[in-house]
């Protein structure tokens, strides 16, 4: 496998991510008064960021169904009834505050091929972070354009934990939906939650991952 390379993707400024957030009702799911989303990033200063809500505040399974791609809505698989139980991995260090940014965020491209087992480690050593799912969605919220036919992207930061301690084998990510088998025709092209084992590969799923968080206080 070769080394990880990045392509930092462009965000529109923060106040314009702060009024989409605020348009799509996000504020009002995560309990923040919109006053208070402005607020916090008319100090952050300038930089390629992006925006997002702890994902406590405004869980997966709430965030999806805001996605769009043409007129389809997003959507959880079935088979993934406990997404909102994804949780950090213990090596991210999530800011404490309800709004945080993340730079340097890339699709990961590049590492399209990989298990996510392989790309974890591949992260890691490269001094990146890889995105949490509640991060991936914001970030579709935000560039419905990020999610193309087989350029798409997992989000390996958010595991699920069983009760022994252990990882649960499945990892999340986010597709474009071929409306085939439990979906259902009428989401076809839609912007779907998904999951892959951690040891599979699959050529159009790279590995999301940013450079740091920061929080943002109001």
């Amino acid at each position: 496998m070769s080394e990880t390379t990045q392509t930092t993707q462009t965000f529109t400024p923060l106040s314009t991510q702060a009024e989409r957030l605020i348009e799509l009702g996000v504020h009002e799911i995560a309990g923040l008064p919109a006053a208070e989303v402005r607020a916090a990033v008319q100090g952050a200063g300038d930089g390629d960021f992006l925006l997002a809500v702890r994902p406590d505040l405004a869980p997966a399974s709430v965030l999806a169904p805001l996605l769009r791609r043409r007129d389809r809505a997003g959507f959880v698989v079935t088979d993934m009834t406990d997404v909102d139980l994804f949780a950090p991995l213990d090596t991210i260090g999530l800011p404490d505050t309800p709004l945080y940014l993340v730079s340097g965020v890339d699709r990961g491209d590049d590492m399209a091929n990989w298990s996510p087992d392989e790309a974890l480690l591949a992260l890691t050593a490269a001094s990146r972070t890889p995105l949490l799912l509640t991060e991936g969605i914001h970030w579709v919220l935000q560039r419905p354009d990020v999610l193309e036919r087989n350029h798409c992207f997992m989000t390996i930061g958010s595991r699920l934990r069983k009760p022994n301690g252990t990882l649960d084998a499945r990892t999340p990510a986010l597709w474009i939906s071929n409306g085939t088998g439990r979906d259902g025709r009428e989401r076809r092209d839609a912007p779907k939650v998904g999951w892959c084992w951690a040891g599979n590969r699959h050529t159009w799923l790279g590995f999301a991952s940013g450079e740091e968080r920061r929080g943002l206080e109001p």
